[in-house]
């Protein structure tokens, strides 16, 4: 009797164990808001991921890069999307960042996000015209509202000579629409949504910044790159010059490097499928996942870019 309870105790146990072995692991991603790419893109990445491998993605909207970081500093979350410049601030513990963040490290870049400066006023034609003008600047303290600074001090403005408003990508939208605001900067990956569905109401303007003042932002600041949206993206009449930045999926340090490899693989193996959910999916390179150079790559991530010969 008593063997036969032994026995029933240990199969219990490792059935127990196996039932556990078999649930798949939750990674908590946080993207941003649910007008901008990261959240649309990054449903896509955890969809795909999650349908073929062992890891349960679950991803959550967010207020976007610098709540992703402390998120995942706080272990709410082990994923999350970051602009580059903002990931450099943490690492750092610069402008948005009091002291250096250094809990997390990179999975790989994806894409380039764009600094986007969105009118319905065909008299703004240049950053320089923002002046005066009441303008969305993004969040107080936000990546966005950093890009702007940037922007507009290559102009030889400040914050104090515009009428800021601090905005999100869907408010500044509908405040544009409603002619509540003369522009708003919007930093995402083009086409992003709340300036498609903008374009709908209307006529949008994007305002180029031009070559001499994009040259002084890299400069200056070398976690922008100039870049050219074309016109067809938003049916423009010609294509605008503007700046970048790369969009960066971030893990913390103590996810597996089992599971970071698993995460980065089944993305960039699974290329062309992706890109038949997501337009930004035809963005994704190798050469680009594995560019970044002022924070370290996860062991995982490194592992995997180590396989297809670039080095991290």
């Amino acid at each position: 009797m008593k063997k036969s309870i032994a026995l029933l105790l240990v199969l219990c146990m490792v059935f127990g164990l196996c039932a556990c072995s078999s649930k798949p692991k939750t990674l908590t991603f946080t993207t941003g808001g649910e007008s901008g790419t990261y959240y649309a893109f990054g449903g896509v990445l955890s969809s795909f991921v999650s349908g073929a491998t062992g890891l349960d993605i679950t991803v959550v909207s967010s207020t976007g890069s610098k709540a992703n970081i402390e998120d995942m500093a706080a272990g709410n979350a082990q994923l999350g999307f970051s602009q580059s410049d903002v990931m450099s601030y943490a690492y750092s513990g610069s402008r948005l960042f009091d002291s250096a963040v250094k809990d997390f490290s990179v999975v790989a870049a994806l894409y380039m996000e764009q600094v986007q400066i969105v009118t319905m006023n065909p008299d703004i034609k240049t950053a320089a015209d923002l002046k005066g003008k009441k303008v969305s600047i993004g969040a107080r303290g936000s990546g966005v509202y950093f890009n702007a600074i940037d922007v507009l001090e290559a102009y030889g403005l400040t914050e104090s000579d515009i009428d800021p408003v601090y905005q999100s990508f869907s408010d500044s939208a509908e405040s544009l629409k409603d002619n509540k605001i003369d522009a708003a900067f919007i930093v995402a990956g083009a086409p992003t949504t709340a300036i498609t569905d903008l374009s709908t109401s209307g006529q949008v303007y994007l305002v180029s910044i031009d070559d001499e003042h994009a040259e002084a932002l890299c400069a200056s600041s070398p976690y922008y790159t100039k870049f050219t949206i074309p016109a067809s993206t938003y049916g423009l009449t010609e294509d605008v010059s503007t700046v970048a930045i790369a969009a960066v999926v971030l893990v913390r340090n103590d996810v597996s490097e089992d599971d970071v490899y698993k995460f980065v693989s089944t993305i960039f193996n699974n290329i062309d499928k992706i890109s038949e959910q997501h337009g930004k999916g035809a963005e994704l390179s190798l050469e680009f996942a594995s560019s970044i150079t002022d924070v370290p790559y996860h062991p995982g991530a490194a592992k995997y870019f180590a396989e297809k010969g670039f080095s991290v």
